[in-house]
């Protein structure tokens, strides 16, 4: 078997020039595993030492994470929160008008509910509702969303004006803008919320 295939055989296999910690093994330490001894006040995996295939997969079926533990240390490492209660860093603030941020709740689905409704979009203030295409033709037009049908015929004949070429001595560029509000002026009419 080529070299290069047996590298990619195993995950976790370590490249490198050592020969296997194991006393009188002679073949390469591919594989890392942590040093025996006692771990008090474990935090990350300090030493370690390099195994062949064979001598890390002896190590594995006999490694215990637990040994050396007291009762009361196993407990509190099978907590569901074990390693949880440390202060991670603070997240940036954005400036005054800024999302939540994770630090301001203590659930996090306060969280989330909070920023979907910093992004929920506005409601009509008679409780008609709006579809994405009446939205959008709103934003068209310029228009909030508690428009009337007054502010609406309005705003159409004011935008018209600005773009219709006879009112631009024959200028077609403004085409393409009046036909958008043509376009959102015909959707907005026949809406339910401007009857």
């Amino acid at each position: 078997m080529a070299d290069g295939a047996r590298n990619t055989r195993f995950h976790g296999r370590v490249p490198g020039e050592r020969v296997c910690s194991e006393p009188g093994c002679l073949e390469p330490g591919e594989f890392r595993a942590p040093a025996d001894g006692p771990r008090g006040g474990f935090d990350g995996p300090g030493e370690w030492r390099f195994l062949c295939l064979d001598h890390v997969r002896a190590f594995n079926q006999r490694y215990n994470f637990f040994t050396g533990m007291t009762a009361d240390e196993i407990a509190a490492q099978q907590r569901p929160y074990a390693g949880w209660e440390r202060e991670t860093r603070a997240f940036s603030t954005g400036g005054a008008d800024r999302p939540p941020s994770w630090a301001d709740f203590v659930d996090p689905l306060d969280a989330i509910q909070a920023r979907f409704r910093a992004t929920r979009p506005a409601e009509r203030q008679d409780g008609r509702g709006l579809s994405g295409d009446e939205r959008k033709a709103l934003k068209v037009l310029g228009l909030e969303v508690d428009a009337d049908r007054r502010a609406l015929r309005q705003r159409y004949s004011e935008l018209v004006r600005r773009y219709h070429p006879d009112r631009n001595g024959g200028d077609r560029s403004h085409e393409s803008a009046l036909q958008a509000v043509i376009e959102a002026y015909q959707t907005l009419r026949s809406a339910a919320a401007f009857a």
